[in-house]
Protein backbone atom coordinates (compact mmCIF):
# COMPACT_ATOMS: atom_id res chain seq x y z
CA UNK A 1 0.00 0.00 0.00
CA UNK A 2 2.73 2.28 0.83
CA UNK A 3 3.85 4.96 -2.14
CA UNK A 4 0.87 4.30 -3.87
CA UNK A 5 -1.40 7.30 -5.26
CA UNK A 6 -3.62 8.32 -3.25
CA UNK A 7 -6.45 8.62 -5.31
CA UNK A 8 -5.79 4.67 -5.75
CA UNK A 9 -5.79 4.15 -2.28
CA UNK A 10 -9.25 5.82 -1.56
CA UNK A 11 -10.85 4.32 -4.48
CA UNK A 12 -9.99 0.81 -3.28
CA UNK A 13 -11.05 1.85 0.39
CA UNK A 14 -14.22 3.19 -1.08
CA UNK A 15 -15.01 -0.46 -2.81
CA UNK A 16 -14.03 -2.63 0.06
CA UNK A 17 -16.46 -0.31 1.89
CA UNK A 18 -18.93 -0.33 -0.62
CA UNK A 19 -18.39 -4.07 -1.32
CA UNK A 20 -17.38 -4.02 -5.22
CA UNK A 21 -14.04 -5.36 -4.13
CA UNK A 22 -14.44 -8.43 -1.90
CA UNK A 23 -12.55 -9.74 1.02
CA UNK A 24 -14.71 -9.72 4.27
CA UNK A 25 -11.54 -8.42 6.88
CA UNK A 26 -11.72 -5.62 4.89
CA UNK A 27 -15.17 -5.24 4.07
CA UNK A 28 -16.27 -5.21 7.85
CA UNK A 29 -13.24 -3.15 8.53
CA UNK A 30 -14.70 -0.47 6.08
CA UNK A 31 -18.11 -0.81 5.96
CA UNK A 32 -19.18 2.10 8.46
CA UNK A 33 -16.54 4.18 8.16
CA UNK A 34 -16.65 7.94 6.92
CA UNK A 35 -15.47 8.44 3.45
CA UNK A 36 -13.04 11.84 4.91
CA UNK A 37 -11.25 9.03 7.14
CA UNK A 38 -11.14 6.74 4.42
CA UNK A 39 -9.57 9.92 2.65
CA UNK A 40 -6.83 10.30 5.36
CA UNK A 41 -6.34 6.86 4.89
CA UNK A 42 -5.13 6.90 1.91
CA UNK A 43 -3.16 10.26 2.04
CA UNK A 44 -1.03 8.43 4.79
CA UNK A 45 0.12 5.47 2.87
CA UNK A 46 0.72 7.57 -0.06
CA UNK A 47 3.39 9.04 2.03
CA UNK A 48 5.10 6.00 2.98
CA UNK A 49 7.97 5.78 0.67
CA UNK A 50 10.19 2.35 1.93
CA UNK A 51 12.13 0.49 -0.29
CA UNK A 52 10.77 -2.08 -2.65
CA UNK A 53 11.72 -5.55 -1.50
CA UNK A 54 14.53 -6.86 -3.52
CA UNK A 55 13.94 -8.82 -6.73
CA UNK A 56 13.47 -12.77 -5.89
CA UNK A 57 14.73 -15.45 -7.99
CA UNK A 58 12.29 -16.89 -11.02
CA UNK A 59 11.84 -20.27 -12.37
CA UNK A 60 10.22 -19.01 -15.51
CA UNK A 61 11.98 -19.58 -18.48
CA UNK A 62 13.97 -17.27 -20.82
CA UNK A 63 11.08 -17.36 -23.21
CA UNK A 64 8.20 -16.28 -20.74
CA UNK A 65 10.47 -13.83 -19.48
CA UNK A 66 10.48 -12.56 -22.98
CA UNK A 67 7.19 -12.90 -23.86
CA UNK A 68 5.88 -10.55 -20.78
CA UNK A 69 8.70 -8.60 -21.23
CA UNK A 70 7.13 -7.83 -24.62
CA UNK A 71 3.52 -7.13 -23.53
CA UNK A 72 4.90 -4.95 -20.43
CA UNK A 73 6.71 -3.04 -22.76
CA UNK A 74 4.93 -2.98 -26.15
CA UNK A 75 1.40 -4.85 -25.74
CA UNK A 76 0.13 -6.40 -28.27
CA UNK A 77 -1.80 -4.32 -30.90
CA UNK A 78 -3.63 -6.62 -32.81
CA UNK A 79 -5.32 -7.59 -29.68
CA UNK A 80 -5.74 -4.11 -28.47
CA UNK A 81 -3.71 -4.35 -25.17
CA UNK A 82 -1.90 -1.83 -24.60
CA UNK A 83 1.85 -1.84 -23.45
CA UNK A 84 1.43 -1.43 -19.22
CA UNK A 85 3.56 1.60 -19.00
CA UNK A 86 0.59 3.41 -21.33
CA UNK A 87 -1.02 3.85 -17.91
CA UNK A 88 1.17 2.70 -14.81
CA UNK A 89 3.81 4.92 -16.09
CA UNK A 90 6.87 5.31 -17.82
CA UNK A 91 8.79 3.90 -15.36
CA UNK A 92 6.11 1.22 -14.36
CA UNK A 93 5.20 3.11 -10.80
CA UNK A 94 2.04 4.53 -10.97
CA UNK A 95 0.73 7.52 -12.12
CA UNK A 96 -0.36 10.07 -10.09
CA UNK A 97 -4.01 10.27 -9.21
CA UNK A 98 -5.35 7.22 -9.14
CA UNK A 99 -2.97 4.92 -11.01
CA UNK A 100 -0.60 1.94 -8.76
CA UNK A 101 2.94 0.56 -9.77
CA UNK A 102 3.28 -2.20 -10.29
CA UNK A 103 6.72 -3.23 -9.04
CA UNK A 104 7.56 -5.16 -5.87
CA UNK A 105 4.66 -7.35 -6.20
CA UNK A 106 4.90 -10.82 -5.97
CA UNK A 107 3.94 -12.89 -8.78
CA UNK A 108 1.29 -14.74 -7.75
CA UNK A 109 -0.21 -11.45 -6.77
CA UNK A 110 -0.21 -10.30 -10.21
CA UNK A 111 -1.56 -12.82 -11.55
CA UNK A 112 -4.51 -13.33 -8.80
CA UNK A 113 -5.29 -9.42 -9.69
CA UNK A 114 -5.25 -9.90 -13.27
CA UNK A 115 -7.23 -12.89 -13.32
CA UNK A 116 -9.77 -11.07 -10.84
CA UNK A 117 -10.02 -8.47 -13.45
CA UNK A 118 -10.27 -11.12 -16.09
CA UNK A 119 -13.23 -13.13 -14.69
CA UNK A 120 -14.81 -9.67 -13.84
CA UNK A 121 -14.50 -10.52 -9.57
CA UNK A 122 -12.39 -7.22 -9.55
CA UNK A 123 -13.66 -4.45 -10.92
CA UNK A 124 -13.54 -0.55 -11.15
CA UNK A 125 -16.34 2.13 -12.32
CA UNK A 126 -16.57 3.13 -15.48
CA UNK A 127 -14.75 2.90 -17.86
CA UNK A 128 -12.85 -0.37 -16.69
CA UNK A 129 -9.89 -0.37 -18.30
CA UNK A 130 -8.22 -3.13 -16.67
CA UNK A 131 -10.75 -5.52 -17.08
CA UNK A 132 -11.27 -4.17 -20.93
CA UNK A 133 -7.38 -5.29 -21.07
CA UNK A 134 -7.36 -8.47 -19.20
CA UNK A 135 -9.75 -10.02 -20.61
CA UNK A 136 -8.21 -9.51 -23.83
CA UNK A 137 -5.16 -11.38 -22.07
CA UNK A 138 -4.26 -15.37 -22.38
CA UNK A 139 -3.44 -17.66 -19.06
CA UNK A 140 0.03 -17.50 -20.67
CA UNK A 141 0.19 -14.26 -21.10
CA UNK A 142 -0.90 -13.24 -17.46
CA UNK A 143 1.97 -16.09 -16.24
CA UNK A 144 4.41 -13.83 -18.52
CA UNK A 145 3.61 -10.58 -17.40
CA UNK A 146 3.57 -11.82 -13.78
CA UNK A 147 6.80 -13.34 -14.08
CA UNK A 148 8.60 -10.49 -16.11
CA UNK A 149 7.29 -7.44 -13.83
CA UNK A 150 8.16 -9.47 -10.68
CA UNK A 151 11.46 -10.08 -12.25
CA UNK A 152 12.54 -6.25 -12.39
CA UNK A 153 14.25 -4.20 -9.97
CA UNK A 154 12.98 -1.32 -8.60
CA UNK A 155 13.96 2.17 -10.03
CA UNK A 156 16.11 5.03 -8.06
CA UNK A 157 12.67 6.66 -7.67
CA UNK A 158 9.46 4.82 -7.42
CA UNK A 159 7.22 7.67 -6.90
CA UNK A 160 4.05 7.62 -9.45
CA UNK A 161 4.24 9.42 -11.98
CA UNK A 162 3.00 13.15 -11.54
CA UNK A 163 -0.56 13.72 -12.98
CA UNK A 164 0.10 15.46 -16.55
CA UNK A 165 3.46 15.02 -16.92
CA UNK A 166 2.70 11.66 -18.89
CA UNK A 167 0.21 11.81 -21.69
CA UNK A 168 -1.53 8.50 -22.40
CA UNK A 169 -1.02 6.44 -26.11
CA UNK A 170 -4.61 6.08 -26.37
CA UNK A 171 -7.70 6.64 -24.06
CA UNK A 172 -9.47 2.99 -22.97
CA UNK A 173 -11.25 0.69 -24.97
CA UNK A 174 -9.83 2.38 -28.33
CA UNK A 175 -6.80 1.50 -30.52
CA UNK A 176 -3.24 2.48 -30.45
CA UNK A 177 -2.46 4.91 -33.12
Amino acid sequence: LAGKPAGYLYNQLVAFKNGRRKYPPMNYLLEFLPDPYLQQMADYFADQHPALPPVAASDASKEVLQHGQSLVSRGDPQRQVPACGSCHGPALTGMEPGIPGLLGLRPNYISAQLGAWRYGTRTATAPDCMQQVAARLTEEDVTAVAAWLASRPAPVNIAPAPKGTYVLPFACGSEPD
